[in-house]
């Protein structure tokens, strides 16, 4: 195997992301890498050379390896894909100590047994969905009518948020979401409009509290000390915007997958008990980010796939990549929704793996379960190919989704 080392030295590292894919094709460059070189240099857009692992065992270690740390990424110009450095004041990027207590805080929250109790009110909010779809008649467009304000509503409801202020979070989350798209200057106006939006609603609540996941933080917060108020306006800042987002983007482009090759979506109308074996296949084969995420960097020496990662250097991976291993997948690259054996790691691994997993998987299965079930003529109204997707952004994500039945 060529070291990795002395292409640098040669200046042949090569620049990452490897080209502008916002739609859901993954550059075969992934898998040349996986078949030679899994764990690799590249030259990142900010910040310099990182290592880049690209195979489902090496991240799924360095996922869960304490010595490669996001913590040690924080606050610093270190190789990363998005155009700020990681924040030491928000979760991910915080020590860990400090990110486990508020995970605790918040996770009883989105345990599957919670979210198997919330699962028929999201049931009725998604056939809500489809009531207004259908009593409006296609063509329509199905980011805009369903896979947005379906998690949008459901995080609201959890958080006590009115759906009616989405408006103020939809922007920061747009910012936030940006590699190029927004200026810093913008970015800036829009995280210091939804602070002060936070500040208010955190005030108007704790004036009147009601039973909600913002009121019990509150109280965690006001009664227990378990947490300080920039934590407590982290934290809930943080679920508004992660609640939505991702989840949004993977549904329509789940639903993207179904309808390109109808053959798909028909085998769902017939086999309705497929939905939560199709949901975790598409989990697996629909990528979310657009490159990589947060920068990790190893606080001393690890070696990863027969490579020494020396202290001080940058790490980062391709879930994406990581989910279309054949050593570990048969048929990587085909969507097989009856999948039986399918340990993708699109919710990530480790510490940081995505609290939120259980809701999604809910928000999923109950989307794919009534679009099947009452709209088993869904079809899209554009072929695929001219679909526009968001450009500059950290996640993949369609413009709109058209569609008619």
């Amino acid at each position: 195997m060529t070291c990795p080392h002395a292409a640098t030295a040669l200046g042949t590292v090569p620049a990452y992301p490897f080209g502008d894919h916002a739609d859901l094709r993954l550059d075969p460059a992934y898998a040349a890498l996986r078949a030679t070189t899994p764990v690799t240099r590249v030259r990142m857009p900010y910040g310099g050379e990182a290592w880049l692992l690209t195979r489902h065992a090496d991240v799924k270690k360095a996922s869960s390896d304490p010595r490669l740390s996001m913590h040690a990424a924080a606050d610093r110009d270190v190789p990363r894909a998005a155009p700020r450095a990681l924040d030491s004041v928000g979760l991910m990027g915080m020590p860990p100590e400090s990110h486990a207590r508020l995970r605790r805080l918040v996770s009883r929250a989105f345990t599957a047994r919670r979210v198997a109790a919330l699962r028929p009110r999201i049931a009725e909010i998604t056939h809500h969905l489809v009531d207004d779809l259908v009593a409006d008649g296609g063509p329509a467009d199905l980011v805009t009518r369903l896979a947005l304000p379906l998690p949008t509503a459901v995080i609201c409801e959890m958080l006590g948020i009115p759906r009616t202020d989405q408006r103020i979070f939809r922007a920061f989350t747009e910012a936030l979401m940006s590699a190029s798209r927004f200026t810093e200057e913008q970015v800036a106006q829009a995280a210091e409009e939804y602070a002060d939006y936070l500040r208010g609603y955190v005030a108007q609540r704790r004036a009147h509290p009601e039973d909600d996941l913002l009121s019990a933080l509150i109280e965690a917060r006001d009664e227990d000390g378990r947490l300080s108020e920039d934590e407590l306006l982290m934290l809930t800042g943080g679920m508004l915007v992660g609640g939505h987002e991702t989840t949004a983007n993977q549904l329509a482009g789940q639903v993207l997958v179904l309808l390109d090759d109808r053959r798909r979506y028909e085998h769902l109308v017939a086999r309705p008990d497929l939905v939560p074996a199709a949901v975790e296949e598409l989990l697996r084969y629909v990528p979310l980010w657009a490159s990589v995420g947060p920068s990790r960097v190893a606080t001393e020496d690890v070696e990863i796939g027969g490579v020494t990662i020396r202290a001080g250097e940058a790490v980062v991976y391709s879930l994406a990549s990581a989910n279309r291993d054949e050593t570990v997948f048969d048929a990587p690259d085909d969507v097989l929704l009856d999948r039986t054996a399918n340990p993708h790691i699109a919710f990530g691994q480790g510490p940081h793996f995505c609290l939120g997993a259980p809701l999604a998987r809910a928000e999923l299965q109950c989307a794919l379960e009534a679009l099947t079930g009452r709209l088993p003529g869904l079809r899209l109204a554009r072929p695929a190919a001219e679909l526009d997707w968001h450009r500059g952004m950290l996640v993949r994500g369609l413009v709109e989704l058209p569609v008619t039945w």
